[in-house]
């Protein structure tokens, strides 16, 4: 048994891989990272095993399951394993460290890997995960990047990532812009994904150096921040960048090409404001869609929908201090240099 020391992991270093023997539906929602898919029992077969334990008798769910985990290694091992040599040293886990992990382990000793089981399995890795987001406080020096929507804060975020500050991008681990038409092709992570992606990011930072963030609310699309990051960030300084809404509106038209593209799922998407918005000005918004006039739609969504929702959620928030203040009156390749490079230099 290998007991997880953190979330540094070093003690999975020595290890080749790591395989993950749960069903395909656990291992979609969470799992450790860059573990490999191996699942000796499927969601399916699971699912038998557990009725055949509750309506007749562990004994007999036991002798399925290792029918059914014997019938799923041999594929494992003779498909995606099948090109190890014999110096090949996998650790293996399942939801507690138990009979899906030890058998399967068991089987490649068999063969002549040196495999080893996570103690505690997901479970243990989990409780780390709780740990760090939920109830130890952060540890790192949190500074916002704030600002109105299209003040172009994701795109400043990662041209200062390449420039190596230390930048977490929870949108992009979120899949999702923030903002209520902000949700990006295909579907979001699992909350524990999520947090998972974010633990593994917090990890790789150096302490004493500041962190930069993106101004969000508590929630981006169906995913919370969790709380111990939220207090790093609700108590944090900002940079607030002061946009002018003309150019914010043209810098949107080019952001949101993807969504400006289908013009179907944007009238969808632009049909859940109806009841925050005026049926009178959703109309007119709709039309606007019709006749493809993005610059002006674009703009009048900041005024009447995007900037009023700043206004509100900073009315309720503590503001903390402002280290620094940058406006703009355009917000072309230059001018967003320049933000960069003044950020870059604060930092």
């Amino acid at each position: 048994m290998i007991a997880l020391d953190g979330l540094n992991f070093t003690a999975l270093s020595d290890f080749d891989a790591i395989l993950d023997v749960r069903s395909p539906s656990e291992f979609a929602e969470d799992h450790i990272p860059n573990a490999i898919s191996c699942p000796v029992l499927s969601d399916e077969e699971r699912a038998r095993v557990g009725t055949v334990y509750k309506q007749d008798s562990p004994f007999a769910a036991r002798k399925i399951g290792a029918a059914l985990v014997a019938r799923n290694a041999a594929h494992h091992i003779e498909t995606q394993l099948s090109h190890h040599d014999g110096a090949w040293r996998p650790l293996v886990y399942c939801w507690r460290g138990g009979q899906r992990s030890n058998s399967f382990a068991t089987i490649l000793r068999q063969i002549g890997w040196r495999a080893e089981v996570v103690e505690g399995g997901y479970r243990a890795y989990r409780r780390l995960i709780v740990a760090r987001l939920y109830e130890q406080p952060l540890g790192l020096r949190i500074i916002r990047l704030d600002g109105n929507t299209g003040s172009a804060k994701t795109e400043i975020l990662n041209r200062l990532d390449a420039r190596e500050v230390q930048v977490l991008d929870l949108e992009g681990i979120a899949r999702h812009r923030g903002s209520s038409l902000g949700q990006m092709a295909g579907v979001q992570p699992s909350q524990k994904a999520y947090e998972s992606a974010i633990a593994a990011k917090l990890g790789r930072f150096d302490p004493s150096r500041p962190v930069l963030v993106e101004a969000e609310s508590a929630r981006i699309g169906m995913l919370r921040i969790p709380p111990m990051l939220w207090v790093a960030m609700r108590d944090s300084p900002r940079i607030m960048l002061d946009i002018s809404p003309a150019a914010r509106a043209t810098y949107l038209t080019k952001a949101y090409a993807d969504l400006t593209a289908d013009q179907a799922e944007f009238a969808a998407r632009l049909e859940h404001l109806r009841g925050l918005q005026s049926n009178e000005r959703l109309d007119q918004w709709q039309d606007m869609i019709r006749q493809g006039a993005w610059p002006d739609l674009a703009l009048e969504l900041i005024k009447h929908h995007y900037d009023p929702a700043y206004a509100r959620l900073r009315s309720t928030e503590a503001e903390g201090s402002q280290m620094m203040r940058i406006t703009k009156g355009s917000l072309g390749p230059a001018e967003i240099a320049q933000i960069v490079d003044e950020i870059a230099a604060a930092l």
